[in-house]
């Protein structure tokens, strides 16, 4: 079972649960609920406030409107992710290359068990962009591939320019599998074979 369908049934068994002390987690549990049956453009910022059990304009007092309660969940997603990729870095030890693998890996897991969520991510129509939260969330995420790449950013260009090429490759591929483009299921050697082949 993937986390979209766990999230609606886990959003499904505790929306009695709910507390409005607790509604700001309640509404994003009801909003990934909502997209992982819907996708992003069946959200509406009345249907996740049914579903949590509170009346349409209360979802104003926390998040002001939809993009702000739609980017509390890219938010929330790019956290998961930074931590995900900086547990696969960690346990793949000192040696890049097999860092750099581990986070690219660890990356279209990701994209693949939060297929709604990751989408919402990278939505950046549907998100208020000058929220310093999706800022530093993203930062996090890209902060733990360039430590994998080496160099200092701010000292030498061509280190992050190196990121944002092992990036795009990565992105790439987590959208290529998601769109059903890639039929390697039955070699678990493809994605890092891939992976292995941008030198950075």
């Amino acid at each position: 079972m993937t986390e979209d369908a766990q999230v609606v049934e886990t959003a499904s068994a505790g929306r009695d649960r709910y507390h409005h002390g607790d509604l700001h987690a309640a509404l994003i549990r009801a909003t990934e609920e909502i997209i992982a049956e819907r996708g992003v453009e069946g959200f509406s910022l009345r249907e996740a406030a049914r579903r949590a059990g509170v009346s349409a304009a209360a979802p104003a007092h926390h998040f002001g409107d939809a993009r702000g309660l739609l980017t509390a969940v890219a938010v929330r997603g790019l956290n998961d992710l930074a931590e995900v990729s900086r547990a696969a870095s960690d346990k793949a030890g000192p040696d890049r290359e097999a860092r750099r693998v581990a986070i690219g890996e660890a990356y279209i897991r990701y994209a693949l068990d939060h297929r709604a969520r990751f989408d919402l991510m990278f939505r950046k129509t549907l998100l208020d962009r000058d929220t310093p939260a999706l800022h530093e969330a993203g930062g996090r995420c890209f902060a733990v591939l360039m430590e994998a790449i080496g160099g200092d950013p701010h000292a030498d260009p061509k280190s992050e320019a190196r990121a944002i090429a092992a990036w795009s490759l990565v992105h790439g591929l987590a959208r290529l599998k998601l769109d059903g483009m890639l039929l390697e299921e039955g070699d678990p050697d493809f994605v890092p074979m891939v992976l292995k082949t941008l030198s950075i």
